[in-house]
């Protein structure tokens, strides 16, 4: 799985991607029809006791899946995201099944 990683008014994190891409392939490992993923990592000034965004976009046949999260820490936003991401992945699995 291809995944593409963009930060927006954050510093790039080796670590965050090191992460972030092995979360992401457990999920690719579980699904075989995804083709890729665009990761965003945002800062939120405004608010003061979360502002770490990750929105993480899937590419797999049929429509996109989307998903995001506002945490403390990026990390946790990124496990948020992928759980969140899990839960529509079960949901089209049981669609492809049928078919």
């Amino acid at each position: 799985m291809n995944v593409n990683f963009r930060y927006v008014n954050v510093d790039i994190s080796e670590s965050l991607n090191t992460f972030t891409e092995e979360k992401l392939s457990k999920l690719s490992s579980r699904y075989e029809f995804l083709i890729g993923a665009t990761v965003r990592f945002k800062q939120d000034e405004k608010s003061h006791t979360k502002g770490k965004i990750c929105d993480i976009e899937l590419s797999l046949p049929g429509p996109r899946i989307f998903a995001t999260s506002d945490e403390a820490k990026h990390e946790v936003a990124v496990r948020e995201t992928i759980s969140d991401l899990e839960k529509q992945l079960k949901k089209r699995k049981e669609v492809f099944k049928t078919h």
